[in-house]
């Protein structure tokens, strides 16, 4: 079995008000996940729907790099800002299995 890496899934649903807490914590915290051994990007997300629930996925070169870093202290410390302003979360794990990248001028940005 090929695998592409391993996708980690937030739903999260924000306490009233705190759209703005919540970005600032992600602003405060994004270039430090990105650093870590393993970490090969994220992508947060806003319903369209309903602008109280987001979407937070991060992908990992594999499981065991996503689950060292779940288990340390730092990573704790950084999650906690972002936790203070969410009322209700829902993780879900992946193993990617096929991956369809696009490599041309007219793919989205890889940063926003």
């Amino acid at each position: 079995m090929t695998t592409a890496g391993y996708r980690v899934v937030f739903l999260l649903t924000l306490e009233p008000g705190m759209e703005q807490t919540f970005l600032n914590a992600y602003e405060a915290v994004r270039w430090a996940v990105a650093s870590v051994p393993g970490h090969l990007g994220d992508q947060l997300c806003q319903s369209t729907d309903d602008p109280s629930d987001w979407l937070l996925t991060s992908q990992w070169r594999s499981a065991e790099d996503f689950l060292a870093w779940e288990s340390t202290q730092e990573h704790r410390a950084l999650a906690a800002p972002l936790m203070a302003a969410v009322s209700r979360r829902r993780s879900l794990r992946y193993v990617v299995h096929r991956e369809t990248v696009r490599h041309d001028a007219e793919s989205a940005p890889t940063e926003s």
